[in-house]
């Protein structure tokens, strides 16, 4: 689902919150979609919240990406930029970079830039209390020294749904 044009991060997720259909659900959201998972639970109960290489409150976001939200900087860059640093994603093997570089193509760039906008401008200080956050201990993008989580994953990068998709699946299986 698009955004709309200036809508914030809350009335997105109250958008979100249509498709959502049964009571107490579990949420679970990986990298962006962990802070959008966080941003439905401030608005329903939920019975557990699953944050996967993402962030629960702003102090998770590095200083200087939230430092290039307040000065604007992020606004500046093409998105062709971002599209292009698979680099930032921990991408190593052959098929693991051409899938990441599949999927930046197919990413809708209105909302690509709109997301990274509410990334590095997100002012989130609520902590659910209900959340199990897995993160990787050599994520580039959200760095392990920011994060405070539930399990670590030795070797994991942002792109840990990829390569260690083995140890995620236990780990989910055992929150579930």
């Amino acid at each position: 689902m698009r955004p709309n044009k200036n809508e914030t991060i809350h009335s997105y997720a109250s958008r979100l919150l249509e498709q959502i259909k049964s009571s107490n659900p579990v949420l679970i959201g990986l990298s962006f979609g962990g802070m959008m998972a966080i941003e439905i639970a401030k608005q329903i109960e939920t019975e557990k919240v699953i944050l996967i290489a993402s962030a629960k409150t702003r102090v998770e976001i590095p200083l200087y990406f939230r430092l290039a939200g307040r000065i604007g900087i992020h606004k500046l860059i093409p998105v062709e930029i971002y599209k292009n640093s698979n680099w930032l994603f921990g991408a190593q093997s052959t098929i693991n970079i051409q899938l990441l570089n599949q999927i930046l193509k197919e990413t809708d760039p209105v909302f690509l830039k709109w997301a990274i906008d509410k990334v590095v401008t997100w002012r989130n200080q609520t902590v659910i209390n209900n959340i199990f956050h897995i993160h990787g201990a050599k994520d580039r993008l959200l760095p392990m020294r920011y994060v405070n989580c539930n399990h670590t994953v030795h070797d994991g990068g942002h792109l840990m749904t990829l390569n260690k998709s083995d140890e995620l699946n236990r780990i989910l299986r055992q929150q579930l």
